[in-house]
């Protein structure tokens, strides 16, 4: 922790009392304010992605799958020579 965090620390009611003022004068219907608890950072970030991604419109369109032609042999595996994909999530 630094000085300035220490300060921070003593201003905390009114921080959040310049943040209530700030929601309430600026969030609105057209652009609404989304707050998420970053206190777990990762969780935090899922959660802000989860959101996102409800809020993201159904643009599925009904096609039927494509049917492909059986190769003929095993699949390959991939291979990513010098830089490696990330992690999957879970």
């Amino acid at each position: 922790m630094s000085p300035i965090d220490e300060a921070a620390r003593q201003r905390y009611a009114d921080y959040t009392e310049a943040r209530q003022a700030m929601l309430a004068a600026t969030d609105t219907k057209h652009a609404p304010w989304t707050l998420v608890d970053f206190n777990d950072q990762k969780r935090g970030r899922l959660t802000l992605i989860r959101d996102l991604l409800y809020r993201l419109p159904d643009t599925r369109i009904d096609e039927p799958l494509p049917t492909l032609t059986p190769l003929g042999h095993e699949s390959f595996e991939e291979e990513f020579g010098g830089k490696k994909p990330i992690k999957p999530f879970g």
